[in-house]
């Protein structure tokens, strides 16, 4: 008995999935590793890069920003 193997292509499409939360914000010394709190806001890891800077002096952030995106199969003819 053979075994017989069938292929669907179809199209997807890949959007910013805004049912959920929005970004994350978070950022990371480049001197030493330390990082931020996650935060829904911008300002928070902002606010921690310049109190990390004036107690220790490092002048180097990495920003991180984590962004969520929903794939969904394109309907209608193709």
């Amino acid at each position: 008995m053979a075994n017989r193997t069938v292929f669907r292509y179809a199209d997807w499409s890949l959007a910013t999935d805004t049912t959920g939360s929005g970004p994350i914000y978070a950022a990371e010394c480049t001197s030493c590793g330390e990082a931020s709190a996650a935060a829904d806001e911008q300002e928070g890891p902002e606010v921690w890069c310049l109190r990390h800077a004036g107690l220790t002096g490092h002048t180097g952030f990495r920003g991180v920003i984590t962004s969520f995106f929903r794939a969904s199969l394109v309907e209608g003819p193709r």
